[in-house]
């Protein structure tokens, strides 16, 4: 017997979807809308992020499975309304990977990943050519936690160039902000502190961009890293018939070290000054 193609399991998973939404559907994906699926579709993105973070080969599959149903769902939502189905859906992004890549299938020539986004850039920019006041920055959500916001930015406005060469010279920036902050905290204006704090962090993005790396990914690892090495403080604390809340500053300080000093040999730190 044949392997199922995978259009006809799309297929598939479109009429389980219908049958969902349909009559004697469930009443759950019945009442759904736009807005109650909002949180759900954020929600599964993170999980696929998760996912690529553990290197779970299986749990990546489960998570982007449960990110296309999503997709799916609003797809078939909009079917409902009459405003496009999922052929629409595909033929346009088919249509639009296409006409943004035809250093693949057309004539134009890229020797170079940086050559190839600049190319997607003035093409998205033809193709909006009538819309004389939008920005180029203007597709990026409002909504995307703000360090990913900020590498976005960043990432969409060097594109055209508008960028620094080298990690050193943000770092630079980076310095010059520091300093700016530190007289901020002198000025006794919350407004003010807010603003270097803001445009401080904005620049750590920078320089974590031109290093390769994601803002947004560091400060998640690092919280996690955090995360676990207090809950290892609580368990100590706990196997000791204390209440880590009754505990000097000192002592978990001191706790917290030996639980560092257990993970590695390298000289503990305090979490004061790092995670």
């Amino acid at each position: 017997m044949a392997e199922p193609t995978s259009g006809h399991v799309f297929e598939k998973l479109l009429t389980v979807m219908e049958r969902l939404r349909g009559e004697g559907g469930c009443p759950w994906d019945r009442e759904q809308t736009r807005q109650s699926l909002t949180p759900f579709l954020i929600e599964e993105a993170h999980e696929v992020v998760e996912a690529i973070e553990t290197g779970s080969a299986a749990g990546l599959m489960e998570e982007l499975g449960d990110l296309l149903f999503q997709v799916v769902f609003h797809a078939q939502l909009a079917q409902e309304r009459g405003e496009f189905t999922m052929s629409d859906l595909l033929a346009a992004l088919i249509d639009k990977m296409v006409r943004r890549h035809p250093h693949v299938f057309g004539d134009a020539t890229v020797t170079t990943a940086t050559e190839a986004l600049a190319q997607w850039e003035h093409l998205k920019q033809s193709e909006r050519k009538t819309e004389a006041t939008r920005s180029l920055l203007d597709g990026i959500p409002q909504s995307l936690p703000a360090l990913l916001r900020a590498h976005r930015v960043q990432s969409k406005s060097s594109r055209v160039g508008f960028d620094w060469n080298t990690p050193e010279e943000a770092w630079e920036k980076v310095r010059e902000e520091v300093g700016e902050f530190e007289r901020s905290l002198q000025s006794d204006e919350p407004a003010d502190v807010e603003e270097e704090v803001g445009d401080l962090l904005f620049s750590l993005v920078n320089v974590t961009r031109l290093l390769g790396l994601n803002a947004e990914i560091c400060l998640q690892r690092a919280t996690r890293k955090f995360q676990a090495r207090f809950a290892a403080m609580e368990a100590d604390v706990r196997r000791d018939g204390q209440d880590l809340g009754r505990l000097s500053l000192e002592e978990m300080e001191r706790r917290w070290q030996a639980g560092k000093a257990r993970e590695r040999s390298d000289p503990p730190t305090s979490p004061r000054q790092a995670s």
